[in-house]
């Protein structure tokens, strides 16, 4: 079960997190020392179907119906329901990477379009974006426990046509714009 501590660089905030598979799915929980928690639950088809997220004053919980999210966000006992057309959801949290990533289950040089409920900022606010998610390579990078290849996903956003790299060994975020992998204290979940 990898545990570790990814480095939100922008806030200059560590987020220490665990991540393993279990009998239906995988499971992703972390915490940032600005007291924001994530709790991200898949299925074994890597949908969404349990997502947490608590922020000082604002919270949000929801997960995949079919082809649509839904989602309530509130903040205190206020609470208000949401829905949209969506694959499902992107969080400040590395942990959405990785189960985007692995929802689209994408061969070497695949690429597929997406659309997902991004959850940010202080109050958890949402906005629908449209992104297009491509498996540029995968390359294998030698340890003391033998080759850990290492996927690299180029990402457009097809609003803006800005393109990110999000590095994946397995179910670990190695490298994506404003994260750092600071700690891993065991090997990522590699894939089947």
């Amino acid at each position: 079960m990898p545990r570790g501590t990814y480095l939100h660089l922008d806030e200059g905030v560590a987020e220490t997190f665990q991540c393993a598979p279990g009998p239906g799915g995988w499971r992703y929980v972390g915490e940032r020392a600005d007291g924001v928690r994530t709790d991200l639950v898949v299925d074994s088809r890597w949908r969404q179907i349990r997502v947490e997220i608590v922020a000082p004053a604002w919270w949000a919980r929801g997960g995949v119906t079919g082809p649509a999210v839904a989602w309530v966000r509130g903040a205190g006992d206020d609470a208000a329901g949401h829905d949209a057309p969506a694959k499902g959801f992107l969080g400040e949290s590395p942990g959405f990477l990785v189960a985007v990533a692995r929802s689209l289950d994408l061969a070497e040089g695949a690429q597929a379009d997406v659309r997902l409920v991004r959850l940010s900022g202080p109050n958890l606010a949402a906005l629908t974006v449209a992104e297009r998610w491509r498996l540029a390579d995968v390359t294998a990078h030698d340890t003391d426990s033998g080759p850990l290849p290492v996927e690299r996903y180029e990402v457009a956003d097809l609003a803006t046509g800005e393109i990110r790299s999000v590095h994946l060994a397995g179910d670990v975020v190695v490298d994506a714009p404003g994260v750092e992998l600071t700690d891993l204290e065991s090997p990522p979940n590699l894939r089947a």
